[in-house]
C-alpha cells in the first residue's frame, strides 16, 4: 500500500525499476534511492483515506531512544567537515552535504508497520510532503515526514523547493545559511534548465523563512516549463537531469558526490532520495526530498532495524561543531517521535 496527500492506494498491479513507466498510465508510488535504485509501484485502487483506513492500534513500537547508533560519530563527522573545508580551500567544490545514518534494532518486528509509524509522525511531526510506501515483498518500507519538495509536475509546469538553512528560530538563520541556499538555487536552476524551455526557469521565492515543528528553514522556489521534446518522457528526463537532489548533494554536484563517497560510511538509501507519487493519466505528481525519513531494513544479520538519516550543508564558513549540532537538532525530535516520546503539534506554516 501507499499513502500520500490524503489518498490511500491499494491493489498492487505492477512494480518496476524503470522510471519511463511514470509517463505511461495509472497511479504510481515512487521511491528513488540516493544511490540510484528506483522502485515504481502501480496501484489499482486509489481513493481518499477515511478513518476506517487508519492503521490498527498498537501496530507501531519504536526503538528505545538509547538504542540509536550513528554511522559517523561526533569525531568522525567534525573531521569530515574539516576535510570538506580543505576541498573548498583547494577549489574542488563550493558546498557539500555531509550526512550520517542512524540505526536502531526494532524491539518487536510484529509491531513494525511503517504506515502506523507515519500516523505517529503525522501527530508528532506533521509535514507537507509526508507519506508511506509499504512493499515488503520488494524491500521497501518507508515512512517519510519530509518538509522539502524535490519535484512537482502539473502538465508542462515543473517546480522544485530546495531547503538550505536550518535553525531553532528565525533569528538563528545567518548569512552562511542564505549563502548556502543561493548556491543550491543556482544548481537547481541549471538542473531544471536541462529539460525546460529556454528562458522559462524562474525563482518566484528566494530564501523564504518556513516554520516546521521544532525548527525553521530557508526555502526557495524554482519553476520552469518543460520543453516540447521532454513532455512525453517527462519524469524519466526530470530524474535524469536533476537526481540526486541538489540540496542534499552540493555544488558542483559531480565533485560533491565524489567527496560524499569518500567521507560517508553508510549508503543513504531512500534518505536524500525522492519519495512520492505520480498520476500518469493526469500528468501530475510530486516527489519529496527524502529527508526526515525512516525506513525498515529486514535483511541485516542482526535482525530488522529502523534507519534514519541526518545531515548538514558544509561551506567554507562552516564550524564543525555547529554542523554536528545541526544534525542533532534535525534528528532529535524525529527519533523521539519514533520512540513514542512525542508531543502533538500544529502543522507546518506555509
Amino acid at each position: 500500500m501507499a499513502r500520500f496527500g490524503g489518498l490511500i492506494a491499494t491493489d498492487l498491479r505492477d512494480v518496476t525499476s524503470d522510471p519511463a513507466a511514470l509517463d505511461s498510465a495509472g497511479w504510481w508510488a515512487v521511491t528513488a534511492d540516493f544511490e540510484g535504485g528506483v522502485v515504481c509501484a502501480r496501484f489499482g485502487d486509489v481513493r481518499p483515506a477515511t478513518a476506517a483506513d487508519a492503521p490498527a492500534p498498537g501496530a507501531w513500537r519504536g526503538p528505545a531512544p538509547a538504542d540509536w547508533r550513528s554511522s559517523l560519530d561526533r569525531a568522525a563527522y567534525t573531521e569530515g567537515v574539516r576535510r570538506i573545508r580543505a576541498h573548498i580551500a583547494a577549489g574542488t567544490v563550493y558546498q557539500v552535504n555531509l550526512c550520517r545514518v542512524l540505526t536502531a534494532p526494532l524491539p518487536d518486528p510484529e509491531r513494525a508497520d511503517v504506515d502506523a509509524l507515519s500516523a505517529v509522525l503525522a501527530h508528532g511531526n506533521p509535514a507537507p510532503y509526508a507519506g508511506t510506501i509499504r512493499l515488503p515483498g520488494h524491500g521497501v518500507e518507508i515512512a517519510t515526514a519530509s518538509p522539502e519538495l524535490f519535484l512537482r509536475r502539473d502538465g508542462r509546469t515543473v517546480e522544485s523547493g530546495p531547503i538550505k538553512g536550518t535553525g531553532r528560530i528565525a533569528a538563528d538563520l545567518s548569512e552562511k545559511d542564505r549563502a548556502e541556499n543561493v548556491m543550491i538555487v543556482d544548481l537547481v536552476r541549471n538542473d531544471l534548465g536541462r529539460v525546460c524551455a529556454t528562458g522559462s526557469v524562474t525563482v518566484p521565492a528566494l530564501c523564504a523563512v518556513e516554520e516546521h515543528p521544532g525548527l525553521v528553514h530557508l526555502v526557495s522556489t524554482v519553476r520552469g516549463e518543460l520543453a516540447e521534446a521532454h513532455q512525453k518522457t517527462a519524469w524519466a528526463d526530470l530524474l535524469g537531469a536533476t537526481f540526486p537532489p541538489g540540496s542534499v548533494t552540493g555544488a558542483p554536484k559531480s565533485s560533491a558526490l565524489r567527496i560524499i563517497d569518500e567521507l560517508e560510511t553508510a549508503p543513504r538509501g531512500p534518505y536524500c532520495g525522492g519519495i512520492g507519487w505520480v498520476d500518469a493519466d493526469r500528468r501530475t505528481g510530486w516527489l519529496n526530498v527524502g529527508i526526515r525519513t525512516f525506513w525498515i531494513d529486514r535483511a541485516t544479520t542482526e535482525g530488522p532495524v529502523l534507519r534514519f538519516g541526518a545531515g548538514a550543508g558544509i561551506i567554507w564558513d562552516s564550524d564543525p561543531e555547529r554542523e554536528w549540532a545541526e544534525t542533532e537538532l534535525k534528528a532529535r525530535r524525529l527519533l523521539a517521535v519514533a520512540s513514542g516520546e512525542h508531543e502533538v503539534t500544529e502543522g507546518p506554516k506555509r
